[in-house]
């Protein structure tokens, strides 16, 4: 049985997920709906984050969890580079980047390289 046939009696939605799944989805370039996807994640993580309270509990723990979010992070660029996401990849490097320069500004990694930290002297 195809997953047509399975979708025939399913909802609107779930035939519209049909279709999306037919389209090819080129992972080696940003295109602009890929960009706004961006952006709007990230904005409103931004205002999620705005409204929340403080919560620092800087200690070894927390050291070993960037650590290993980086490393995770670097590992899904490095299985999209294989798969030929490269657009992906790239995210997923930049993820990787970014929260190790968050943990150099807030003091979990002692370094003070510019070229290596955003916002290291």
């Amino acid at each position: 049985m195809e997953l047509s046939d399975e979708l025939s009696g399913k909802s609107n939605i779930s035939k519209s997920l049909l279709k999306i799944k037919r389209v090819k989805i080129r992972m080696d370039i940003v295109t602009r709906e890929k960009l706004e996807s961006y952006f709007k994640v990230t904005q409103e993580a931004l205002l999620e984050a705005k409204r929340s309270q403080e919560n620092v509990d800087i200690n070894e723990a927390t050291r070993k969890h960037f650590i290993d979010t980086v490393e995770r992070y670097i590992k899904d660029a490095e299985h999209f580079a294989g798969n030929g996401e490269i657009v992906t990849a790239f995210a997923a490097l930049n993820y990787a980047h970014g929260w190790l320069d968050a943990g150099a500004k807030l003091g979990i990694f002692d370094v003070d390289n510019p070229e290596l930290f955003a916002g290291v002297d």
